[in-house]
């Protein structure tokens, strides 16, 4: 938390705190439906003179096997028009965050499409970020769902399966190396490691130098999470 401008004041070298919230990962069967994650969540500290500190942090964001333009548009549209309810200047600078967040440096690629993503979010007041952190996660089932209704019957084979474990075996890289909860997670006394590590995709693979096709369906994902678009303009 110092690394992120937080001004700690510790008793004895102690800080008491509060940290709740709520998560989901999503990974479905079919490669036509995308993984989604979201997570919302409240942290507050007790300083030494007994003054709290508090804010809130999350976001939304889809992790898709093959593009589908559309899904993609209706996705961020969905999320802005959560965020535009409280102020218009929240989606852009929650969806360059979000893109910023989920790098993963060693490939040079995004781990998906994004969505929003914040934290440290403690003003105007408490109650109207709260009626913020509500609406968005408000967003997150017609975000997603319709998505979900429009691909559950396609049809795939043993090559789409292939490529969505690849892709999940990039999930893992980004949640094991550079994700922040799971770190704090780990970090912290008496966690539960299963509930910390229940983000992460039942199976994945890794194959050695693998790259798609040039003009595959498979290079076509690879190209957007390389080079984010804006998706809700």
């Amino acid at each position: 938390m110092r690394s992120r401008g937080k001004t700690l004041k510790t008793k004895s070298g102690k800080l008491p705190f509060c940290a709740m919230g709520v998560s989901s990962v999503i990974h479905p069967k079919n490669p036509y439906i995308p993984t989604i994650h979201f997570n919302y969540r409240y942290f507050e500290i007790e300083n030494a003179d007994g003054t709290k500190q508090w804010w809130f942090g999350g976001g939304t964001d889809l992790t898709p096997t093959y593009l589908n333009e559309e899904d993609a548009i209706h996705f961020h549209k969905t999320l802005k028009d959560a965020c535009d309810q409280h102020n218009s200047e929240l989606y852009p600078k929650f969806k360059k965050w979000c893109d910023e967040y989920f790098y993963i440096k060693h490939r040079g690629e995004r781990r998906g499409i994004g969505g929003i993503f914040f934290d440290d979010l403690d003003s105007p007041s408490k109650e109207e970020v709260f009626q913020f952190v509500q609406s968005c996660a408000k967003a997150i089932v017609p975000c997603y769902i319709p998505i979900v209704k429009k691909h559950s019957q396609d049809k795939f084979s043993s090559k789409e399966k292939l490529w969505q474990q690849i892709r999940r075996g990039r999930y893992v890289e980004f949640n094991l190396v550079y994700d922040r909860g799971t770190k704090f997670g780990l970090a912290t006394p008496g966690s539960r490691i299963e509930s910390i590590l229940m983000s992460l995709p039942l199976t994945a693979r890794w194959e050695y130098m693998h790259l798609p096709s040039e003009n595959s369906k498979e290079a076509e994902i690879l190209e957007v999470l390389r080079h984010p678009r804006d998706w809700a303009q």
